[in-house]
């Protein structure tokens, strides 16, 4: 079964029943925000309160996702799920499948918050990777900050990218479009983008020999579980800590700051699915 389909079973098992959870609002960043992260994300918010995150820079995602903002309104998010899910489909509207999957986000939280569940805080480390001089490290996604880390510890990195613009070797560090150059890898840092277009499967599989895998990016906030039990050690997300503030960095482009922290949820430190839908409701 495709990571997908069980990312989206787990969620209609947690919300089987009660009422519809409908969106409430799609907020989106300015035509032309400042440069950095805070431009480069959505937030769906349900009538619940709850939040989901999407990436926007994927095909025309940025460009054509305005026009489904106001229809978006009031869909139940359960529905929206399939527009991810759904391959063929998330390829036909890339701007649909990420609505799809911040729905996946936003459903996710409700279930965390209705479990009273809060992930630990991240330390000052690199989603948990400990590089050391020699190791062979993988990056899917090329992330500067942590490029420089990597290198600055003497390891080996690999970076596996989408643009053809960006490949070839760099000071430290090799650039390339070939998911197969992560197989000697013994530890990957992967954007948590993997799971929004549906490349899990095929880096995983890539990286198999890789014994540490985490998942970063405000995006890894889907269901743990299938994740973890395809060999993701961890996920390193960003945890919506005051929703309303977040809302308004993300419509004005201004940083996001303390309205999210930053947190590493190791696979034996989660309780699991089926705790968080047994706590009380």
């Amino acid at each position: 079964m495709r990571i997908a389909d069980e990312i989206s079973a787990l969620l209609a098992q947690a919300h089987a029943e009660g009422p519809p959870l409908r969106v409430r609002a799609l907020h989106l960043p300015p035509v032309s925000p400042p440069e950095g992260q805070e431009g480069e994300f959505a937030a769906l918010e349900l009538e619940s309160g709850a939040v989901g995150l999407c990436f926007l820079l994927l095909d025309d995602t940025l460009t054509s996702i305005a026009a489904l903002a106001q229809a978006v309104q009031g869909v139940d998010a359960r529905e929206m799920v399939a527009w991810w899910a759904h391959g063929q489909a998330a390829a036909a509207s890339p701007a649909r499948a990420a609505l799809g999957y911040a729905a996946v986000n936003a459903l996710t939280r409700a279930v965390f918050d209705r479990a009273g569940f809060v992930p630990p805080r991240a330390g000052n480390s690199i989603g948990g990777l400990d590089p050391q001089p020699g190791d062979a490290i993988g990056m899917v996604g090329l992330f500067p900050p942590l490029v420089r880390r990597v290198v600055a510890a003497g390891a080996r990195l690999t970076v596996l990218e989408l643009r053809p613009e960006l490949a070839g070797e760099h000071e430290g560090y090799t650039v390339t479009l070939d998911p197969q150059a992560l197989a000697a890898c013994t530890q990957v840092l992967s954007t948590s983008t993997v799971l929004l277009n549906h490349s899990f499967d095929g880096v995983r599989q890539a990286a198999r020999a890789a014994q540490r895998f985490v998942l970063v990016g405000p995006g890894a906030g889907c269901p743990p579980d299938p994740l973890f039990a395809a060999g993701v050690s961890a996920m390193a997300g960003s945890w919506i800590a005051d929703p309303a503030a977040l809302v308004r960095a993300i419509t004005t482009g201004a940083s996001w700051g303390d309205a999210v922290f930053k947190f590493l949820l190791e696979r034996e430190r989660y309780p699991g699915w089926a705790a968080m839908l047994r706590s009380p409701r």
